[in-house]
């Protein structure tokens, strides 16, 4: 039975860091809620696939992908378009733009079961963290599904 929910961002921590972060929680199973599972960069190259499945396992943390929480390239473009008007870079936005957020609820979070999620992680797990790159939930879907399965599931919610 899930008793917490966490997410977790990339931008702005060092590796140390952001795997400090999810051990000190005792974080389970680490849900990747990402489009496409990589970063540009040196500095973000840990959250690459890859990397980043080998150190969760090293770690005892069961990594899981939920392509079906991801914002599709259309939506992803309504907040690039936002965050070009503003001139705000992705790695330093504090919020969402209201197409991203509407067009986000309408065409992914109205299908979304949350009950058949919650079933999906069985009795024995009972602390999971959502993770996309955006340092702040409220700059990132994350804090959306987050809010959701708060209200869905009971449950708190932390943002790492």
């Amino acid at each position: 039975m899930i008793e917490r929910l966490f997410t977790i961002g990339v931008y702005a921590k060092t590796e140390a860091e952001f795997f400090d972060r999810l051990l000190h929680a005792q974080i389970q199973v680490f849900c990747d809620i990402r489009q496409r599972r990589g970063v540009r960069g040196a500095q973000y190259a840990f959250v690459n696939s890859r990397h980043l499945q080998r150190e969760l396992a090293a770690r005892g943390i069961q990594y899981r992908y939920f392509k079906n929480l991801a914002p599709t390239k259309q939506i992803r473009d309504a907040q690039k378009k936002a965050d070009a008007g503003t001139k705000q870079p992705k790695r330093t936005r504090t919020s969402l733009d209201e197409e991203f957020r509407r067009r986000y609820i309408e065409e992914v979070l109205a299908g979304f079961d949350s009950s058949r999620l919650a079933a999906e992680f069985g009795s024995e797990t009972s602390r999971i963290v959502l993770f996309c790159v955006e340092a702040e939930p409220a700059a990132c879907h994350r804090g959306l599904v987050a809010a959701r399965l708060q209200k869905d599931w009971g449950v708190p919610v932390e943002h790492l």
